[in-house]
């Protein structure tokens, strides 16, 4: 049973499966631009044996189709989500993962095959994937709509997995929120904000930091839309637009927007309400979500996925100074921390050190910051497995069959290839059970000498300070309020390969 009405669904591999359940209406008609509303309720029993509807999104451009899947399944009735359950029923009290989804916002659902939450439902965790609005529909700025609905789609599901997970054998308790890129990023403002207080026990942050953005960036997104259609830029003029024209427009607007060289985009901003304060100095340094465990990381090559599929890392490596100038407004930082990345890496190319400085300014700085706040509480990882498709690396993205245990799925063979070795799903996987099931992973706890889980060839191990130098570089504003380190001497990795000499030398 739900709150709305009782659900069946399949066993499948040993595990009960329900999908397309409603947490929320369908976003539609008066509800289009609006908070989310309670679905109506329904006499009988609901079939929940297909993944509901997916958020309105267009497709990924034919640069990324090859290595990206993203599943639309037509319908209104989109804010919905499943459950993998190894107990169906009350009583088991069992630890809950409930999954964000990343996709910048715009693009990704629940229903890709990356996040079949079977592996952790066979091992003794309920899994719980969330679909929510997505682009213009859930995250436009608009003088007449309340902002954010995606954000409250989020908010909303949560709520639903606290008041309904005991009916599936978990444990409302001990819910871990989940989330990678977009996804993180989502995770991290829902835990700073103080409506979610006592519905989080745990967090994952996999590639993506807590932030908000500029509201003029997204007003400038839907501006450009309005423009494009000849409309005024208001939530009712967008909601009497056909959809497939609104996403049309939409993809053309945000085309040479990219994580890694900005433009104006969709991202969740401060409303005052859901979102009152900024969720990265929240969690830094106001003492946000307390007592809440943090696993939070990032792929060392983060970066390659945008510039390797469209050969954009050619064009920078050619636009050499200009491109640089770029990372650098896009960082709000001088010369001296390009220059340091340079001795840092001798004979690297411009691509990797602006891919490199974009992914320390969006992740691993903010990381750093929230770790620091939160030393005991909080585990750092690096996935650093290179993909065996060329070019690729440890690139965003890529750790997402490890986590799931998926990683002979085809679509997560698009972006790893062939034979993804077994012990590294198994080491990976591995971790975030026991991170969900009792709040330690399996290394150090963040402390002063900075421990981080390396994940790649080989048998995982512990690196301590392995991003200091890079993250050194920036200055002190960057990374304020945290106080200032003090070197301390670092305890030998075990497992870890020897370092080399110049790594020594430093």
């Amino acid at each position: 049973m739900t709150p709305h009405g009782a659900v069946r669904g399949r066993y499948e591999r040993g595990v009960a499966v329900f999908r397309g359940i409603p947490y929320a209406a369908p976003p539609f008609g008066p509800l289009r631009f609006r908070p989310p509303a309670p679905p109506e309720p329904w006499d009988g029993v609901r079939d929940a044996g297909a993944f509901g509807p997916t958020a309105p999104k267009p497709p990924y451009s034919e640069t990324f189709t090859p290595y990206l899947s993203d599943p639309v399944i037509p319908g209104d009735d989109c804010l919905n989500l499943n459950v993998w359950t190894p107990e169906p029923g009350p009583g088991a009290r069992l630890p809950v993962l409930v999954w964000l989804h990343g996709g910048a916002l715009t693009r990704g659902s629940s229903a890709v095959p990356v996040y079949d939450g079977t592996a952790f439902a066979r091992d003794g965790v309920v899994c719980v994937s969330v679909n929510y609005r997505l682009g213009v529909e859930g995250y436009g700025l608009f003088p007449d709509a309340p902002p954010n609905p995606g954000l409250r789609d989020q908010f909303a599901a949560l709520r639903w997995v606290h008041e309904t997970i005991g009916a599936f054998g978990g444990d409302p308790d001990r819910i871990t929120l989940c989330g990678q890129s977009a996804g993180a990023i989502s995770a991290g403002v829902l835990l700073a904000a103080p409506a979610t207080r006592g519905l989080i026990r745990r967090a994952v942050l996999q590639s993506g930091a807590p932030e908000v953005c500029d509201r003029d960036k997204v007003r400038r997104m839907v501006r450009r839309m309005a423009t494009r259609l000849k409309i005024p830029a208001t939530a009712e003029a967008f909601a009497a637009v056909d959809r497939d024209l609104l996403l049309r427009t939409q993809a053309e607007a945000g085309r040479l927007s990219s994580p890694v060289l900005g433009g104006p985009a969709f991202g969740i901003v401060m409303d005052g309400d859901l979102v009152p304060r900024d969720p990265l100095k929240a969690l830094a340094g106001a003492g946000a979500a307390p007592g809440v465990e943090l696993l939070m990381g990032w792929t060392r090559d983060e970066y390659r996925l945008w510039f390797v599929p469209g050969r954009l890392g050619e064009r920078v490596d050619r636009l050499g100074s200009v491109a640089l100038a770029g990372a650098m407004a896009r960082c709000r930082t001088g010369h001296e921390v390009p220059r340091g990345y340079r001795t840092l890496r001798p004979g690297t190319g411009t691509a990797e050190i602006v891919g490199q400085m974009v992914t320390d300014h969006l992740l691993r700085v903010p990381l750093h910051r929230v770790a620091d706040a939160r030393p005991g509480a909080s585990y750092l990882y690096e996935f650093a497995w290179p993909s065996r498709l060329p070019g690729l690396g440890a690139c965003h993205a890529l750790e997402l069959g490890f986590v799931f245990d998926t990683g002979d799925a085809p679509e997560s063979k698009r972006l790893v290839g062939e034979d993804a070795p077994r012990e590294l799903c198994d080491a990976m996987h591995g971790a975030w059970v026991r991170f969900v099931a009792g709040g330690d992973p399996g290394w150090p706890a963040w402390d002063a000498t900075h421990p981080v889980r390396v994940f790649g060839d080989g048998v995982p191990y512990t690196a301590y300070g392995p991003r200091d130098a890079e993250i050194g570089l920036w200055p002190t504003a960057h990374s304020d309020p945290e106080p200032p380190r003090t070197a301390v001497p670092r305890p030998p990795a075990p497992n870890s390969p020897p370092p080399c000499a110049a790594c020594a030398a430093r």
